[in-house]
């Protein structure tokens, strides 16, 4: 069974979650940034399969080069014209991290290449920075910035989920591991007055 570990859960620097999803395909979404996090992954795990970016903000993918040098892993991302990308996730495409399936929703808003990833069983998602736990959700004041495609976006994250969804892993903060959908919801609406 998948397990799910954010690596960044104790450090003090500019820097994303950082999520090991281990199984049968053993994944780091987002490699974050300014912290050893090859050491973290060695001692978790005898190797890594791939790097799956939710988008290309630096305090999400500044230890991609470290990552790829140690592990000699390809770099999935929306954008593949972006130097950190090896391989493009299109939109709606089926990708496997750890042990199940999860669909690629195309998510800008706060940046042009943003992803959010959906187990396909509804029950889990990586949110990146779309949303965060207590009605929060990203910042459009940076580049590529869209405060109504945000809107859209969150919008359409909460249509392709229902209440089985358990658990929200977030770019940022705490990740919720019950009645997720509410805070999506929260968010939302936080988004809607904003």
């Amino acid at each position: 069974m998948a397990h799910i570990s954010n690596l960044a859960a104790s450090e003090q620097v500019f820097t994303s979650n950082v999520f090991l999803v281990d199984g049968d395909r053993t994944v780091l979404v987002d490699p974050g940034n300014e912290f050893d996090v090859v050491s973290k992954i060695e001692s978790r795990t005898g190797g890594l399969d791939a790097v799956v970016l939710t988008h290309t903000h630096h305090d999400h993918i500044g230890n991609t080069g470290a990552v790829t040098e140690a592990f000699d892993v390809d770099v999935w991302g929306f954008d593949p014209d972006h130097d950190l990308v090896d391989r493009e996730i299109e939109a709606d495409t089926t990708i496997t991290l750890g042990d199940h399936d999860y669909r690629a929703l195309h998510t800008p808003g706060h940046k042009d290449d943003h992803l959010c990833f959906l187990r396909t069983d509804g029950e889990t998602v990586f949110a990146g920075d779309l949303v965060f736990a207590n009605g929060g959700y990203g910042r459009t004041d940076l580049d590529e910035g869209d405060h109504p495609r945000l809107v859209e976006s969150i919008e359409r994250l909460l249509d392709a989920t229902d209440d089985s969804l358990d658990s929200l892993h977030a770019g940022h903060g705490p990740s919720i591991e019950r009645e997720a959908r509410h805070h999506i919801e929260l968010a939302l609406r936080s988004a809607q007055m904003g």
